[in-house]
């Protein structure tokens, strides 16, 4: 068994604190939050510790997580990690990609485990794609939100948009040829619904657009790929697979759907699958998902690379974004 502390006692701190109790193989220590009024009302509901500092409480366990405002993610992670503490840390991993590339320098010294919580890889609708994806050479998502004053101090690159960059550099997992975006600011300093456009060297090309300005709430990624299509509904938890499967003309099935490619080309024949989704907490799947990979000795399904390079991807988008503002 592992013992772990929680960083920050937000709305999200307490969905880990929440999900970690289920744990079994974690010992939860207890937590620490700056707001006196939050850590109060957070010891007297869970019954757990209540640590007076950040550094009180990475002395007491083997695992952190951190589930604090991004500004002071890396603070934490790198007293963690000089502690020689395993960390999961919330996304986006830090604030900039310096901070992020000396993150790595310390856990790469520190030879421990580091997860990032790009939760959007464990919803299980996309975990039961996961068997159907061969080199998808298109992929276009929408994240749409419905206008919420408290998010407008992020970035909705950062804030929205990121959970789909991971998303698709973990499916296409190629180098970045070229990016330009384009953006909206409607209602705040920064764009408010922006498209970004991701040329990959292997030929794939993503086409993203996240909004927090939406009437309903979307989060859909479609991938194209030779002889299928994959749709992922994120937020209704849904998966459709469209396949096409080459068919002997001497033994066609009459009641198949079958699609004629044209002169001398021949028929395809078309499949329909929808692939059951099996509900899980996502949040709690990837912090066990941690704790494996700590017991076992393996690598974190979220690595701290895959963080640098989602955020690294996200500035990128946002540099583009900047460059077409001032060009209007």
């Amino acid at each position: 068994m592992l013992k772990i502390g929680v960083l920050g006692a937000g709305h999200l701190g307490k969905i880990h604190l929440k999900c970690i109790k289920q744990i079994e193989q974690f010992e939860l220590i207890g937590f620490f939050d700056p707001d006196e009024v939050v850590a109060g009302e957070v010891e007297n509901e869970y019954q757990i510790r209540r640590f007076q500092s950040i550094d009180e409480l990475i002395k007491a366990v083997d695992v952190v997580d951190i589930v604090t405002p991004t500004v002071s993610h890396f603070e934490c992670a790198a007293k963690a990690l000089k502690q020689f503490k395993h960390v999961f840390i919330e996304k986006p991993i830090v604030t900039t990609t310096e901070e992020a590339k000396k993150l790595i320098d310390l856990a790469e010294e520190a030879n421990i485990k580091v997860q990032v919580g790009h939760v959007e890889r464990f919803n299980p609708a996309f975990m039961a794609a996961q068997p159907f994806f061969a080199q998808p050479m298109f992929i276009e998502t929408h994240r749409l939100a419905q206008f919420n004053p408290r998010g407008t101090d992020v970035p909705v690159v950062l804030d929205l948009m990121i959970h789909d960059i991971d998303i698709v550099q973990s499916v296409v997992q190629s180098e970045i040829k070229r990016i330009s975006a384009s953006g909206v600011q409607v209602i705040s300093d920064t764009p408010d619904i922006a498209n970004a456009r991701i040329e990959f060297a292997n030929g794939c090309v993503a086409n993203l657009t996240a909004s927090r300005i939406s009437m309903k709430n979307m989060r859909k990624s479609r991938f194209f790929q030779k002889d299928a299509y994959i749709a992922v509904d994120f937020l209704e938890k849904s998966v459709e697979i469209i396949r096409m499967k080459d068919i002997d003309p001497d033994k066609i099935d009459p009641f198949a759907m079958i699609f004629d490619l044209g002169e001398g080309k021949g028929k395809k024949q078309i499949l329909f699958d929808k692939p059951k989704v099996y509900p899980i907490n996502a949040i709690q799947k990837e912090l066990e998902s941690f704790y494996e990979a700590i017991a076992d000795d393996v690598t974190p399904p979220v690595t701290i690379f895959d963080g640098y390079h989602a955020l690294d991807i996200a500035y990128r988008i946002m540099e583009e974004l900047q460059s077409s503002t001032n060009n209007q």
